[in-house]
């Protein structure tokens, strides 16, 4: 496990390493002066290579592009040359030139979208255990401790990585990240040996599709028979059958015919019949959709870092006679706490309660990813109070037309956001992955761990669709917009109020997702011993992975 998450944590500080200071490379050595859309890479696990080679070719697809992002740096003919400094004419990039560039993005973006949502589900696999009785606990830590340490990668890369690029020139500082991504794929090969390596078995996209078409095309056959009993096919056990929630993907699995089984008990068709186990994967996909959604919110509050960079460099970030906090440093104190509520939780907190109850304790999911949504709002709220203070002590000094100056205010009041901010990943995004982990099916691994990156890339797209919104709105009639180039005649703490306002609302509608979503895998595991005597036969099918992965059990009609 040790080796999973150095890989995901060097793959991070080299991918993450070359963000920051890449539109200045572009713009000074390609003559590049608008973003381009980054290469979509799939974030899904490939069905039909397994997580451990898909990681393994992501690591290389990873390295040889940072290789071949390297070698623009030290090979003149793969960038223009420099521009001429009297008469600053610039000879543009060439088609090949700019060719070769895309080509490295492109084995960047195909490296991270095959390691980020693998290694997370990759490293659950090697300590999940249904027979362990801390199961639920040792996941639990893992997730906690597999966000700090990329929490910490891109804290060293936007740090270190950054100031060589800064200070070494680009020969050096895209070599850096390249050697890092070199020692990621070594370490993750390495321990190739000590691996568990789930069995690969088809694709969980067919399968999905398999089912919706199945109980399309049987819409009209009732779901449950009148007289149940003697209906049901068993290959495994009586115990497995499909879960009452979501009725009608029931019609998937419903047989017909008894030639639409083999003699070995399997489908003859699977556009024509479908497992319990299908269905049942569906189901779960269905029902986290509106838990994800409500996740998205706070997405959006992490989304808006350039606007308290922005507000640290019109205040005093001086700590001592000579130091400086640079502007865009001041994202430390969210990882730093993102790190120390990991260690405190896993190694304090969780084992003084449990000792002082005399039992395991236990925060679940659920409640977990509710508190990160309470700290969330709050970090907006306190946002929107610090800018109300900042524009107010601006426009006192006499600066309201002047975003340059520095006002008599400390930058310190900045960290009590971050802290918060760090607080609600802690608990919300950490949380998330361990729900959508827990809730589906291991088939479904990769699809869980990649959740909270879509959720993400949501969020970001929310977040800019909000914001030109509110641009737009508060510039009508020729007037001042909230959001404005000098930030001491804008409004951005009207903007904080208004994200606010929207994670107000969000906690209800979490709240009703939760209620609605009824108890998740971690509270029906900690209930089970005290409340299942043995004689429900839906409900260890319908919160229990083992059950949904073990059983192809399927639903048979009787003959008419």
């Amino acid at each position: 496990m040790p080796f999973i998450i150095a890989n995901e944590a060097f793959e991070k500080v080299a991918s993450y390493g070359l963000v920051p200071n890449m539109i200045l490379y572009l713009m000074s050595d390609y003559k590049i002066t608008s973003n381009f859309a980054p290469v979509l890479g799939a974030f899904l696990s490939d069905s039909y290579l397994g997580r451990f080679l898909t990681i393994g070719l992501g690591s290389c697809f990873s390295l040889l592009g940072m290789f071949l992002l390297w070698l623009t740096t030290m090979i003149p003919h793969l960038k223009p040359p420099p521009c001429k400094p009297l008469t600053e004419t610039c000879k543009q990039t060439t088609h090949s030139q700019f060719a070769f560039l895309i080509f490295a993005f492109v084995f960047i973006s195909m490296g991270s979208g095959g390691v980020r949502p693998c290694s997370l589900a990759f490293g659950a696999e090697q300590i999940d255990d249904k027979n362990n009785p801390n199961n639920e606990r040792a996941l639990e830590s893992f997730f906690g401790w597999y966000y700090a340490a990329g929490a910490a990668a891109v804290l060293v890369a936007f740090t270190g990585i950054v100031y060589i690029q800064d200070h070494a020139g680009w020969k050096v500082g895209f070599g850096v990240p390249a050697i890092l991504m070199l020692l990621s794929t070594v370490l993750f090969f390495v321990a190739s040996r000590l691996y568990v390596k789930m069995k690969v078995k088809k694709s969980i996209f067919t399968s999905l599709l398999q089912v919706i078409v199945v109980a399309y095309k049987n819409r009209k056959i009732p779901s449950q028979p009148p007289n149940s009993d003697g209906w049901q096919y068993h290959k495994d056990s009586p115990d497995a059958l499909p879960t009452k929630r979501l009725r009608f993907l029931n019609k998937a699995c419903i047989i017909q015919n008894p030639k639409d089984l083999t003699p070995d008990g399997i489908a003859s068709d699977p556009w024509s019949l479908c497992t319990v186990e299908q269905t049942e994967e569906l189901k779960a996909l269905i029902r986290v959709l509106p838990l994800w959604s409500s996740g998205i919110m706070m997405s959006i509050n992490v989304s808006q870092s350039s606007f308290p960079v922005i507000q640290a460099s019109t205040m005093d970030r001086h700590m001592g006679p000579s130091f400086q906090i640079p502007a865009g440093s001041f994202a430390f104190f969210t990882i730093a706490v993102i790190a120390l509520w990991v260690v405190l939780y896993d190694r304090v907190i969780i084992p003084c309660a449990s000792k002082i109850r005399g039992k395991p304790v236990h925060i679940s999911v659920k409640l977990r990813m509710g508190i990160g949504l309470v700290f969330s709002t709050m970090a907006v709220v306190v946002s929107a109070i610090v800018e109300q203070a900042r524009r107010k002590q601006a426009t006192k000094q006499g600066l309201l037309n002047n975003p340059q100056a520095v006002i008599a205010m400390s930058a310190m009041w900045l960290v009590p956001q971050y802290c918060l901010h760090g607080l609600a990943e802690a608990f919300s995004a950490i949380g998330q992955n361990e729900f959508y982990y827990s809730e589906f099916p291991k088939s479904m691994s990769s699809i869980a761990a990649s959740l909270f990156l879509l959720g993400m890339a949501v969020a970001n797209l929310l977040a800019s669709l909000i914001l030109s919104t509110i641009e737009r709105l508060t510039k009508h009639g020729g007037k001042q917009g909230w959001i404005a180039t000098n930030i001491n005649q804008g409004r951005y703490d009207s903007y904080y109020w208004v994200l606010a306002i929207m994670s107000f609302v969000n906690l209800f509608y979490f709240a009703l997702c939760s209620w609605a979503y009824g108890p998740c895998a971690d509270e029906m595991a900690k209930n089970e011993p005290e409340t299942n005597n043995g004689n429900d036969p839906i409900g260890p099918l319908q919160r229990s992975r083992s059950v949904v992965d073990e059983k192809r059990t399927l639903f048979k009609s009787s003959p008419s």
